[in-house]
């Protein structure tokens, strides 16, 4: 079967715009291919009666793309644009350390003591080793990790190589997705998962694929983001934030005084921002912006709590603000700080350090302890009832009891059994979804319909029971005019006046 290829580039200089689009035309199957120059990026498939209809669509998409600016191009001469990727340089010594150590943990934990025949839950600390955090178990992603996500059925983790794993607490493999580029974050909204990955795109991960959710500009070196109630905030390396509402358009956009906009924050007030100056609340709605205040050195990372946010900086600092915009506890580190988390009500405030260090303190700024991650330098980091979760520049999710107990067995040189996990030769991975699955079975879930609003595509719910005039928030690269689907569930939107898709999707043949 011959096939007819064409395949166009647009790119602006000075940073803008570089991506591609493909169109392939297989006798009556039009196969549309996207993305970053690069990149192997998404791709669809659309099926026509006839062959000569193939064409005729394939033609109106080319067309399109060439009055936006598209040329005709060779694959391969333009090269694929930098994307910042946030690893932790430690030092050389630090490094050779920790590794060192790795390995001598395991040595010694692997040796049963004198009389007994099995291994024992506790062993005597090596010589010459630093006192590490009591580790209940850790797993080797691969590939320096930023994105963590821990709650009551899972820990996840997403990599620098797209890969993102879901374990259960005890420590054994769920799941794994693999995504087409780096995981930047990892971010929940209710019941919906979704991660921010490097090739300017948001997965949503809930059902039993990755699928995408939103395409935000590909030229945003996406840092950071946030989602509430569907609504997402994006940090990029510029220093910019920018929102942008269910249907995946932008409600609004704003330059901060600073860049390296590593911090995005949000909640049913507001927005927060942490970038090289410090950090900025805005308004939702109109991205006004309420607060400001500078940081000693620029945020590396941020958390938040009900009624405060943290903010931990490159001079080893946590500076701590109250939603209402006043200065709180700063809490001292020794070095450059790669992350922070806090405990319900900020109970217990911790940070992670370039030197692969742990602090804790108490809510009054009050240093508790300090003790070594013992896998490298915590990039990002989540506490979850009683316990520490961090993943590292060594691509390592490490799950810490932070009991006062194991600390305090911890710091008198007792090191904890620790469970090792590696990722698995064989995986069974589930890549991002750019098919759908078929049913004329209307009896299961919620029946969604694409129409045409003027120029765009909407999708409404056309079950009993919704209110119609709702527009329902849908992946905007499986839209088809008149197609319907049956979704798992649809559920309003906790601001009202839209609902969301949770599950899985399928179109009505």
């Amino acid at each position: 079967m011959a096939e007819e290829k064409t395949y166009l580039e647009f790119s602006e200089p000075d940073g803008g715009s570089h991506k591609f689009y493909e169109v392939t035309i297989k006798d009556t199957e039009v196969i549309i291919r996207y993305g970053r120059i690069g990149d192997q990026g998404q791709s669809s498939t659309s099926k026509y009666p006839t062959p000569e209809k193939a064409k005729a669509e394939a033609l109106k998409k080319i067309n399109e793309k060439l009055r936006k600016g598209y040329e005709q191009a060779v694959m391969g001469v333009r090269q694929k644009r930098k994307i910042t990727q946030r690893t932790a340089q430690m030092d050389p010594t630090e490094l050779a350390r920790i590794q060192a150590e790795r390995q001598q943990r395991r040595q010694a934990q692997a040796q049963p003591q004198s009389g007994s025949t099995a291994s024992p839950a506790r062993t005597s600390k090596p010589k010459k080793v630093t006192l590490t955090a009591p580790v209940v178990w850790e797993f080797d992603s691969g590939s320096s990790a930023l994105g963590i996500f821990i709650d009551d059925g899972l820990c996840w983790v997403g990599n620098q190589a797209g890969k993102v794993y879901a374990l259960k607490h005890t420590g054994e493999i769920f799941t794994t997705f693999k995504l087409p580029d780096g995981v930047k974050a990892i971010v929940a909204d209710d019941e919906w998962l979704y991660a921010g990955c490097d090739d300017g795109n948001v997965y949503d991960l809930s059902g039993k694929a990755p699928r995408l959710a939103y395409q935000i500009s590909d030229d945003v070196d996406i840092f950071w983001i946030d989602i509430k109630d569907g609504i997402l905030a994006i940090s990029d390396a510029e220093g910019t934030i920018s929102v942008v509402n269910h249907e995946d358009e932008s409600q609004w956009t704003k330059k901060s005084q600073g860049d390296k906009g590593w911090m995005v924050r949000c909640d049913e007030i507001g927005v927060y921002h942490g970038h090289s100056k410090g950090v900025t609340m805005y308004d939702w709605e109109d991205g006004s912006e309420i607060w400001s205040h500078p940081t000693d050195g620029w945020i590396g990372f941020g958390w938040q709590e009900e009624t405060v946010v943290y903010a931990c900086t490159s001079n080893g600092k946590v500076h701590s603000f109250t939603k209402k915009g006043e200065v709180s506890t700063v809490y001292h580190c020794d070095a450059f700080l790669c992350s922070c988390a806090a405990a319900e009500k900020g109970k217990y405030v911790f940070a992670g350090d370039t030197y692969g260090m742990i602090y804790c303190f108490d809510q009054e700024g009050n240093r508790l302890w300090k003790l070594s991650s013992g896998c490298g330098a915590a990039q990002s980091m989540q506490y979850f009832k009683g316990h520490l979760y961090i993943v590292t520049n060594l691509g390592i999710l490490s799950c810490i009891d932070v009991s006062e107990a194991a600390i305090e067995a911890a710091k008198t040189g007792t090191i904890t059994a620790v469970k090792a996990i590696e990722a698995p030769q064989v995986e069974q991975v589930a890549t991002v979804a750019t098919t759908l699955e078929t049913t004329s079975d209307t009896s299961q879930g919620v029946m969604v319909e694409c129409y045409r609003e003027g120029g765009t595509l909407r999708v409404r719910v056309v079950s009993p029971g919704y209110n119609q005039s709702w527009h329902c928030q849908f992946p905007k690269d499986i839209r088809e005019a008149g197609a319907r689907f049956m979704v798992d569930e649809v559920r309003e939107a906790a601001r009202g006046g839209f609902y969301r898709v949770l599950g899985n999707i399928r179109k009505l043949a």
